[in-house]
């Protein structure tokens, strides 16, 4: 029984420990950005972002800048990490029965609606509405790097509740992001990445293992997907659903998989997109603090993350009986829904593709960074209090 317990918990702990050590990372990426942005270097960090680069031979290559192949390639690989995330969790995790679906899922779908209702309140008739879907994130690597350092105390079922309802907040925003923030759809093309995709699942069905197979197919699904208007990243989400899973986990393709590409996905890609991505120029004195984007993701992710989030999780414990994760206090609780207001990494990722204006996309990244601090902060300084006030009545 306990090898069997063992089994299902250590992909959860390993991915806990992959995560929550890459927040330190992105953090420092982060300010290196924006250090790089406002230094004498930025003209050079600017130019090296944009340098055109091409990928295969003569007319069968593609030519991207660098930030494109590091949003649109790396991200990928990114999202094909989430992909096997969620489909592990589906079947041996914290999502593998419906009761045990019903928090996770339910919260974070509150943890989604209600920024998005935020957002589309302080936004409405203007064109900025299009910015939605930003505060609708959640960085599950910054926000379980908090817990770890600020809330040691803390249940664990409260971290791997947490843990489920990211990987969930993931799955929508990816459900957003291909039904929302694609461009004019190519019918052929998307076919055409649609049925590599199928192939990839036949695959599957036949049992093979055969790894090179499934990487062509995803390639060729990303390359169609690319050309069809469709992000091309969702490519990658849909291929690591398709990746075979065996009834004895570490057995599977998708558990070798996962192990060997969590680590590149939490320690080089993500810490790559936030050097890429996270570098603004600072100009608080031309900033202007009534935009309605920086207003939208601003109650977004400060107040219709933890409302959504903690209150769900109160509606279905006094309405159906749901037991509060690890029998966790409500400032707790309420203190994990204040850590699911960072949003960063796919927050910045919908921005990029919510506002092709410069001007736009520079205001949104510097509301979501600002979000983002004041929701890890004011989570940290409530678990901290938590500890505090228990350490003084022991």
């Amino acid at each position: 029984m306990r090898q069997h317990i063992k089994r299902i918990a250590e992909p959860f702990l390993s991915f806990f420990q992959q995560e929550a050590g890459s927040g330190i990372l992105l953090l420092l990426c982060a300010v290196l950005a924006i250090f790089l942005a406002n230094s004498p270097w930025a003209d050079d960090y600017e130019h090296l972002l944009h340098t055109p680069l091409a990928v295969g031979f003569g007319s069968w290559s593609l030519e991207l800048g660098l930030l494109h192949w590091i949003n649109d390639g790396l991200m990928a690989v990114f999202f094909f990490v989430i992909g096997l995330e969620i489909k592990r969790e589906f079947l041996y995790g914290e999502l593998r029965t419906r009761s045990s679906m019903l928090l996770p899922v339910g919260a974070a779908m509150g943890g989604m609606i209600l920024p998005a209702i935020f957002y589309l309140a302080l936004n409405y008739g203007q064109e900025t509405m299009a910015g939605w879907g930003i505060p609708m994130a959640t960085d599950i690597a910054f926000a379980l790097g908090i817990m770890t350092l600020a809330a040691r105390q803390a249940p664990l079922g409260l971290v791997i509740f947490l843990t489920a309802l990211a990987i969930v907040d993931d799955l929508g925003a990816i459900v957003v992001i291909a039904l929302c923030y694609s461009g004019e759809v190519s019918a052929p093309a998307l076919l055409i990445g649609i049925l590599f995709l199928l192939l990839a699942l036949g695959m599957n069905r036949l049992r093979s293992s055969f790894l090179p197979g499934y990487l062509l197919c995803g390639a060729l699904a990303w390359l169609s997907f690319f050309h069809a208007g469709i992000h091309p990243t969702i490519a990658g989400v849909l291929l690591g659903f398709a990746i075979p899973a065996e009834a004895e986990p570490e057995h599977s393709l998708l558990h070798r998989l996962e192990h060997a590409l969590e680590p590149w996905s939490a320690y080089g890609i993500m810490p790559v997109f936030a050097l890429a991505n996270a570098g603004v120029p600072v100009s608080f004195s031309q900033f202007d603090f009534s935009s309605p984007i920086f207003l939208g993701i601003l109650a977004g992710l400060c107040l219709g993350k933890p409302l959504g989030i903690a209150g769900v999780v109160w509606l279905l414990h006094r309405s159906a009986g749901v037991s509060v994760p690890g029998n966790a206090a409500s400032g707790q609780l309420a203190a994990t829904g204040m850590l699911g207001g960072i949003g960063f990494t796919m927050s910045i990722f919908i921005a990029s593709l919510a506002f092709p204006d410069p001007e736009w996309l520079a205001i949104a990244k510097w509301s979501i960074l600002a979000a983002s601090v004041l929701s890890g902060l004011a989570g940290a300084m409530v678990f901290q209090w938590i500890s505090y006030r228990t350490t003084q009545s022991e």
